[in-house]
C-alpha cells in the first residue's frame, strides 16, 4: 500500500471521527474532549501504519511501540483529568467560547477538524520510519529511541509532581514550582518537544526521512505561540495574578534551566 493512500485513508477516518467527536463535545457542553482525542490518536495510527506500510519488522515493532505509549500515556493523563471534571471545561475552551460568540459551532466545528489534519500531519514521521526496509536498527535511530525514554520520563515525572503539587490542600491558590516545575514553568511542553525531536530523528535514519523534521519545528511553533504557553499562561494569569507574574520573572519558561532568584511560592 502507498504512502499516499495510507495517509489518505488515515485523514479520512480522523475526520468522520472528529467530526463526531465535536457532535459529543457540544452535547456534554465541553469541548475539552478534543485534547484527549488528539492525544490517543495517534496510537491507533501509528499502529495502523507499522502494520500496513511494509518495513522491517523490528522497526516497525519499535516505532509503533514508542509512538503508542506516547500517545496512550498522555491521552490517559489527559482523560483522567478532563473526565474528572467532565462539567467544567478547560478555561482555553471557555476563552474560544467568548471569542467565537455568535459563530461558535462554526468556528468550533473547523477547529476540530483542524485538529484531524493535524494529527495526521504530524503522524508522518511514524509512517517513514515503518517504511524503512532496512533490515537492521541503525545507530542513530537506538539514540532517538534512548533520548525518547528520557523525555518520555521528563514528561510523565513533570505531570506527577504537578499533580501531587494540586492534591495538597495547603497549595490552593499557589503557583507551583516543585521539582522541575522550579527550572521551567512548562517543563511538560519541553519534554513533549523532546519526544518530537526524538520521533523525528528515528525518521531521519529511513529513506525521505529528512522530511520529519518539520514535525518538532511545527509542534514548537505550536506549543510556544499557538495552544500551549500562550493559552495556559493567560490563563494563569488570570487565576494566579502577581504570584505568577513573579514566578515568570524567576523562571524559565520553556528550556529547563536554574531559577534568578531562590523560589519562593506566594
Amino acid at each position: 500500500m502507498s504512502s499516499t493512500l495510507l495517509l489518505l485513508l488515515a485523514l479520512a477516518a480522523a475526520c468522520a471521527g472528529f467530526a463526531l467527536l465535536f457532535l459529543v463535545g457540544r452535547s456534554i457542553g465541553n469541548f475539552g474532549i478534543v485534547d484527549v482525542a488528539w492525544s490517543l490518536g495517534f496510537a491507533p495510527l501509528a499502529v495502523f501504519y507499522g502494520h500496513f506500510a511494509g518495513g522491517s519488522f523490528p522497526r516497525r515493532l519499535l516505532i509503533t511501540a514508542m509512538a503508542a505509549l506516547w500517545s496512550l500515556r498522555l491521552g490517559g493523563y489527559l482523560a483522567r483529568r478532563v473526565l474528572g471534571h467532565l462539567h467544567t471545561e478547560d478555561g482555553r475552551y471557555r476563552q474560544l467560547r467568548r471569542e467565537w460568540a455568535g459563530k461558535l459551532d462554526t468556528k468550533m466545528a473547523q477547529f476540530f477538524q483542524f485538529q484531524a489534519l493535524l494529527l495526521v500531519v504530524l503522524s508522518v514521521p511514524f509512517l517513514l520510519a515503518a517504511r524503512n526496509p532496512a533490515p537492521a536498527l541503525y545507530p542513530l535511530e537506538l539514540a532517538a529511541a534512548g533520548l525518547w525514554l528520557v523525555a518520555l520520563a521528563g514528561e510523565t515525572l513533570a505531570d506527577a509532581q504537578l499533580a501531587a503539587f494540586k492534591r495538597n490542600p495547603a497549595n490552593a491558590g499557589r503557583v507551583c514550582d516543585a521539582g522541575l516545575w522550579g527550572w521551567s514553568r512548562h517543563p511538560n511542553y519541553f519534554c513533549e518537544w523532546l519526544v518530537w525531536v526524538a520521533f523525528a530523528l528515528f525518521a531521519l535514519a529511513s529513506p525521505w526521512g529528512w522530511v520529519a523534521l518539520y514535525a518538532p519545528a511545527l509542534m514548537l511553533f505550536f506549543l510556544l505561540k499557538v495552544t500551549g504557553i500562550k493559552y495556559t499562561e493567560d490563563q494563569l494569569l488570570r487565576s494566579k495574578g502577581e504570584a505568577y507574574r513573579r514566578y515568570q520573572e524567576r523562571t524559565n519558561a520553556f528550556i529547563p534551566w536554574p531559577p534568578k532568584t531562590v523560589a519562593r511560592t506566594e
